[in-house]
């Protein structure tokens, strides 16, 4: 067993996956607002891997690769242009940072 099986790991995922379902929700809620189109792809690009991470059976590693992922997906979108949408990125960009940093 390596340092990351086990218990600890198991916390992990749970945190990692509690965080992959806030983000992707975040990101769910901004699909019917109306956003620039170069932004919407971005989001609609980090909401597709965050509900990878938040709905499948992927272990630690897996998980907060696919975070890190949503985290730089999030960094090339620009502000969405509806203070509702803006809020939302801000809030995913948020739990990002708070389980990747």
């Amino acid at each position: 067993m390596t340092e990351h099986d086990g218990a600890d790991t198991d916390g992990t995922q749970t945190t990692l996956q509690t965080a992959a379902r806030e983000i992707h929700e975040h990101l769910e809620a901004t699909a019917e607002l109306p956003i620039d189109h170069r932004t919407n792809r971005w989001l609609g690009e980090a909401e597709a891997v965050a509900a990878d991470a938040a709905f499948n059976d992927l272990d630690a590693e897996t998980m907060a690769k696919r975070l890190s992922q949503v985290r730089h997906l999030l960094e090339e979108a620009d502000a969405a242009g509806h203070p509702e949408a803006d809020e939302h990125l801000e809030q995913a960009r948020e739990v990002c940072a708070r389980v990747l940093d």
